[in-house]
């Protein structure tokens, strides 16, 4: 249900629902007071809490839930309702015990004055109810902290320890959640995609004024956390409530090579891996299925091709050549020509809770990874990712030989951009590269059978490495495209590898190094759709714009209309990380749409790697 009709609810419905016109003249109020809204909550607040100003609270999406109960529970406990039921009520249900205070009077339901914490009595009353309150706000651990300070000599009319806790925990939370929703949010660099301007382990703050903060489309979910409540390992939100795209107003723009922090875009279908910490589902599902799809159809070659494989893997064996790519070259035509049966295949494999091409736990001699099933994220629920916004809505890019270019000129190369380079010539001993700062433990170079072969370098360390092996060739590590080359007829292996980048076609030829000429989309912008060119757009077309595409002989259909070009209703960004050989970003899965942008990366405020704190890092404004 959207959001606004849960404050249609709460705002104009929950009042006359509570009867409060007949039971506000008991407080101190008129009765038509009951019927204004804003101005009938703030009483409520003054009449329960003793503080009014808390009913502002009640119009911050993702709050207003919980100060609805707080409301609820302070004003009929000022009628004598403290049991566990009364409080469960209160913060669940109310409207039993609301109806019956505006049925009472008086003599038959009073009303009290605030508790007197002097009287052992009156805080008798309230234990076990404030009980209820601190356990739902932080279970065992705020009792564990309440019963621990105790000890201190309580003055006399003073809260209760429980009481006094249950309060702080409730606010606590309650102001953290406004912090991290809408100003900033803590965020760890969970992989390399960033090294060497950001590494494994650092911790930043989250600027979200910076774009405007986004109203949460789910609400309601549980505080401090993302999508997955840990040690638990369940959903952290329920999706009963809802709310459509909003940003607030914010301090500027998102500028071109801003460090964004942004929901994974293809996290919209996610595989519960239960290998990674917390159960976070990182994984491109939509490239999972190709990767099945290409498991289960190698499965069947042994039965149907059993003599031909037999033949390509002595010719493997007498070569040298890589023997998936003679099977993909020779075989894979039945795979490309039926590649929907293998693909519905797959997802029938994976929504069954094993999938079988991202191999297994070598230990438990497993060829297969179960995991705990597919789940859809809203988009405020999808994995947080960080890259560079290298390109805005509008920009052409294009990268050729590992060099990114932005409507037709170089573009900005970060200072600690890492790059690959092959080792040819003298070769390279470790210690030199140990020497500069680089470990293989770290990923910063690739041991083969002759020695180093690979090393992941800045323009600094570079020229560092250059001066200390002299007799050394570091040569730029390309992938090219077979589409640059006139009337060049691709494999089927080469066919079968466009499916490894954005926009995953088998007929779209784009590698790490080497990329298509592509605009970027920008809202209200309109594209010509062709057979040729709707690859690049399907995604955006339904996942994003929420649009029914269908692609058909004699063209293409839009939401059931035939369609020959298409309004772009947001804009989009192009995400790339800087450490550009090890980065799954915008060459994978293609555009950033504008409701995905959570803030921009603005100071590393602790971090700490294998060896301990990093303290030159701690403060460290990114760039």
């Amino acid at each position: 249900m959207n959001i606004l009709y849960y404050y249609l609810f709460l705002i104009l419905i929950h009042p006359i629902i509570a009867l409060w016109w007949k039971s506000f003249e008991r407080i101190g109020a008129k009765s038509w007071h009951a019927f204004v809204p804003v101005y009938n909550y703030y009483i409520i607040f003054k009449f329960g809490s003793g503080k009014p100003w808390w009913s502002l609270l009640m119009f911050i999406p993702g709050i207003h839930l919980v100060m609805w109960m707080v409301a609820n529970l302070s004003y009929i406990r000022r009628f004598g309702f403290f049991s566990i039921g009364d409080t469960l009520q209160g913060i669940f249900f109310p409207y039993l015990i609301l109806w019956k205070i505006a049925n009472a009077n008086d003599a038959t339901l009073p009303v009290l004055a605030p508790t007197n914490w002097a009287s052992p009595v009156e805080a008798a009353k309230r234990t076990n109810s404030d009980h209820v309150v601190l356990f739902l706000a932080l279970p065992v651990i705020g009792h564990a902290v309440a019963y621990i300070l105790s000890f201190r000599s309580k003055r006399i009319g003073k809260k209760s320890a429980i009481k006094e806790w249950g309060d702080s925990i409730v606010f606590a939370l309650v102001a953290a959640s406004i912090i991290r929703t809408y100003v900033f949010e803590p965020f760890q660099i969970p992989t390399g995609s960033m090294e060497k301007t950001l590494l494994v382990g650092d911790f930043l703050f989250v600027n979200k004024l910076s774009y405007g903060a986004k109203v949460p489309v789910t609400p309601l979910s549980f505080p401090l956390v993302h999508n997955t409540i840990p040690w638990i390992n369940v959903k952290s939100y329920l999706t009963i409530e809802t709310a459509n795209y909003y940003r607030l107003p914010g301090f500027g723009n998102v500028h071109r090579n801003d460090v964004m922090v942004f929901n994974y875009p293809s996290g919209d279908t996610a595989i519960y891996d239960p290998r990674v910490p917390n159960g976070l589902m990182g994984h491109d599902y939509h490239q999972v299925v190709n990767s099945e799809a290409l498991y289960y159809w190698f499965q069947t070659l042994n039965q149907n091709h059993a003599e031909a494989m037999q033949i390509l893997n002595q010719r493997s064996m007498a070569t040298g050549a890589s023997f998936e790519t003679l099977i993909l070259d020779s075989l894979g035509g039945e795979f490309i020509s039926n590649i929907e049966f293998w693909r519905q295949k797959a997802r029938i494999g994976i929504a069954s809770g094993v999938t079988y091409s991202r191999g297994g736990m070598p230990e438990a001699g497993l060829n297969y990874i179960k995991h705990a099933g597919i789940v859809y994220r809203p988009v405020d629920k999808r994995e947080n990712y960080i890259k560079r916004c290298v390109a805005l809505p509008g920009d052409e890019i294009e990268i050729k030989s590992s060099v990114l270019y932005v409507n037709g000129k170089p573009a900005y190369k970060a200072p600690n951009q890492n790059m690959a380079y092959q080792v040819s010539g003298e070769s390279l001993s470790e210690s030199k590269l140990n020497a500069i700062g680089l470990n293989v433990n770290d990923g910063d170079y690739i041991i083969g059978q002759n020695g180093v072969e690979i090393v992941y370098l800045t323009d600094s360390k570079l020229s560092e490495l250059k001066k200390m092996a002299s007799k050394t060739i570091f040569t730029l590590s390309l992938q090219p495209q077979y589409s640059d080359t006139p009337g060049s007829k691709p494999t089927n292996s080469e066919l079968i590898h466009n499916l490894d980048y954005f926009p995953k076609d088998l007929h779209v030829n784009n590698t790490t190094t080497d990329f298509t000429k592509f605009r970027i989309p920008k809202k209200g912008a309109v594209v010509k759709l062709t057979a040729e060119n709707i690859a690049w757009y399907r995604r955006i077309i339904t996942a994003y714009e929420g649009h029914k595409l269908q692609e058909k002989a004699d063209g293409i259909y839009i939401d059931g209309k035939k369609a020959s070009t298409y309004t772009f209703a947001m804009n989009y960004y192009w995400l790339m990380g800087d450490n550009r050989y090890n980065s799954a970003d915008s060459r994978v899965w293609g555009c950033v749409p504008e409701d995905h942008v959570v803030g921009r990366a603005s100071i590393v405020w602790f971090s700490k790697g294998s060896s301990g704190v990093r303290w030159d890092r701690v403060f460290n404004v990114i760039k």
